[in-house]
């Protein structure tokens, strides 16, 4: 995701022009930030939270003030840590199967009570509802499968030792300790408790860094996961700026799990290695999508809207970069224009919506900056490139450009918004080469008919995860499969085995039994190594690996 930018523009000049998509009208008896995030709400979800100060959250549909909240000195980070320690033995030494149990029920309370966090992850984010809804899905998939396939993925391995029979070796996985967790404002559920499940069924505690402004959805995944059986101590939340508290979080974590920018990534990398801990990072994105010859425009149009738009473009694995064949430039531009008009915005808790808003000034002066950049040096706009503060103060349009060309900062640099760029190819070879053209490689799409074609492309993409006939939901979703960036998109991965495996330490436990690995029954060095010799010749022949 994008750093905070200084501002070279405002929200005013786009507004001038006259905005196209029609608004959702907001349900009867809907509710509101104040019927959701009640003082008793924000007392409950607190609950624990060490923060001897107080700050504060908003809501990005009103821009007002959402919630106060408990704020976090170094010395109570390093408190949390200290609790976080003193509870993770007792955890580790909890059979796998009841560790897993608790995710289980997770899943479970997760989707039953739905609605609450719905509402949350709207009034911290902006999104709408449908969007909103990927997060419970993806947290429900990442708890059933590590809940089901945990013991397998920890289980001890038997492995043939260095002499066959005589040496017995296990590979055991010994959990690294306390993770520090720091984590985005854009998806607050599924990147933060999405990544702490895998954490703490392999036996670690948790002291997690959310993102202020959506500490309300941590927290309440939190509750939930004490409710389902989660020892509280062993999940600890701190919350306060992240260049005051990130770093001693960093400072104090046995490994490191962030998500969020590449250059903070950066920071964060340089700080585990002086302390020779490992780290996962999952960064930024400036992602492309192919649509080819022979794809079915339609569908392909359909798809772009969700690859281009969903949480209004704030998503590391969205689309920003569309490659169409000049076969169907046309055909495409024309159906993927009338979607993108025809896209309702809305900033109600409910569903209707096709789009909410950004999440703040921040967000809405870059996307406002690169896109007037862009016009102002010879970009077309074919949709969208309107603020609309008839809705909401950070509600701006889905937009399409045509004509970017260097050295405008669309072209290259992540904007984090609504925004997606076109670009015309005749050679399908020129746009696999252009797409790779980036320093980021986390996410990419491509659109044929032809499967063995689409997974030959692919396979040139250098992009942690490449989505055929979709734009991103497939290879996320996939949990058994690892999901993360190349280049400067991060190290690491997250779900399948890699996710959790990442949390722990690989030790090898090597029993030597009825003759040392040295000279013995009378031999001498010289017999003993002729000896080895003959031994390590016969294990070749025999396919011993």
């Amino acid at each position: 995701m994008t750093d905070s930018q200084a501002p070279s523009t405002t929200a005013a000049a786009s507004a001038a022009r006259a905005g196209t998509n029609p608004v959702a009208a907001a349900p009867a008896g809907a509710r509101t930030a104040a019927d959701v995030v009640t003082p008793e709400v924000i007392a409950r979800l607190t609950r624990g939270v060490v923060g001897s100060g107080r700050t504060a959250s908003h809501a990005p549909f009103t821009g007002g003030r959402l919630a106060e909240l408990p704020e976090s000195t170094p010395e109570d980070v390093e408190t949390a840590f200290a609790r976080a320690r003193a509870a993770q033995p007792a955890w580790a030494a909890t059979p796998v199967a009841t560790r897993a149990t608790v995710l289980l029920r997770f899943h479970d309370l997760v989707l039953r009570r739905q609605t609450e966090i719905l509402d949350l992850v709207q009034l911290e984010t902006g999104k709408a509802r449908l969007h909103a809804h990927e997060e419970v899905q993806g947290v429900a998939v990442t708890a059933r499968h590590y809940g089901r396939q945990a013991a397998a993925y920890l289980r001890p391995k038997r492995h043939t030792g260095v002499v066959p029979v005589l040496t017995k070796v296990t590979e055991l996985r010994q959990p690294r300790g306390v993770i520090g967790q720091i984590t985005p404002w854009n998806y607050p559920l599924a990147l933060s408790v999405g990544d702490a499940l895998p954490a703490f069924v392999s036996g670690n505690a948790v002291v997690m860094k959310p993102d202020t402004e959506t500490a309300l959805t941590a927290l309440w995944a939190r509750e939930l996961l004490i409710e389902a059986g989660l020892p509280a101590e062993v999940f600890q939340v701190v919350i306060g700026d992240g260049p005051v508290v990130g770093p001693e979080v960093v400072a104090r974590a046995d490994y490191v799990s962030f998500t969020g920018s590449t250059r903070t990534g950066r920071d964060v990398a340089q700080r585990a290695a002086a302390r020779l801990i490992g780290v996962s990072l999952e960064l930024g994105g400036k992602n492309p999508m192919l649509v080819l010859a022979d794809a079915d425009v339609e569908k392909a149009a359909a798809g772009a809207v969700r690859a281009c738009f969903s949480s209004a473009g704030q998503l590391c694995i969205s689309i920003e970069r569309l490659y169409v064949h000049e076969s169907v430039a046309d055909a495409f531009v024309e159906r993927f224009a009338a979607r993108t008009r025809a896209m309702r915005l809305g900033a109600s808790l409910a569903y209707g919506a096709d789009m909410g808003c950004l999440a703040g000034e921040r967000q809405l002066e870059t996307v406002v900056r690169h896109v007037d950049e862009a016009v102002e040096k010879g970009a077309t706009l074919v949709a969208g490139g309107v603020a609309r503060p008839d809705i909401g103060p950070h509600f701006y349009e889905p937009t399409i450009l045509d004509h970017v060309q260097e050295p405008m900062a669309v072209c290259t640099q992540e904007t984090f918004g609504p925004v997606v760029s076109l670009y015309r190819f005749t050679d399908e070879e020129d746009a696999v080469a252009a797409a790779n053209a980036t320093p980021y490689g986390l996410n990419a799409s491509v659109w044929t008919k032809d499967a063995r074609r689409g997974r030959a492309v692919a396979a040139r993409l250098r992009a942690g995860t490449v989505n055929i006939n979709e734009g991103y939901a497939p290879a996320y979703g996939s949990v058994r499969s690892p999901m993360g960036g190349m280049k400067d998109s991060g190290l690491g991965r997250r779900h399948g085995s890699e996710g959790i495996l990442r949390y722990t330490e690989a030790q090898t436990v090597a029993h030597q039994r009825l003759i040392p690995l040295a000279p013995s029954f009378g031999m001498d060095d010289e017999k003993y190594t002729a000896f080895m010799s003959r031994a390590l010749q016969a294990m070749k022949t025999f396919r011993l690996r």
